[in-house]
């Protein structure tokens, strides 16, 4: 009975001290928007600006090397990202480079969550578009 209340002590004491990393799990979230300006062909200009719809938005949890979840915007450009842990995450959308139109780049956004039940609002994310 004694080595039982200790296996069981030990496993209760193994899961109580892991530290949750970065990613979903939890009960905070990060929002934001996709708003583009749309340029002709030449890259010259602005045809006209709107919210991105089914735009990809991207997120890394932590140090990850490569991206851990996307999400497909809304109709008006909106996006979240539920039940995140607390830590560190990045979120990226692609977008055309103006001095360098035949090149796209990703446009980042670091994002610390350091409580339960927290919403980050991001600042809208700007794509161009040709």
């Amino acid at each position: 009975m004694f080595k039982k209340f200790i296996i069981l002590l030990l496993v209760a004491v193994s899961f109580m001290s892991c530290e949750k990393e970065e990613g979903e799990g939890g009960t905070s979230e990060i929002r934001g928007k996709v708003y583009v300006l749309d340029y002709n062909a030449d890259m010259m200009h602005l045809l006209k600006e709107y919210y991105a719809p089914e735009e990809d938005v991207y997120i890394i949890y932590g140090d990850d090397e490569v991206y851990s979840d996307r999400f497909r915007t809304n109709y008006d450009g909106s996006f979240v990202f539920k039940n995140l842990q607390k830590g560190e995450y990045t979120i990226f959308v692609y977008s055309k480079n103006l001095a360098v139109p035949a090149k796209v780049e990703p446009i980042f956004v670091n994002v610390t969550i350091d409580s339960a039940f927290q919403t980050v609002v991001i600042p809208e994310n700007i794509v161009i578009k040709k």
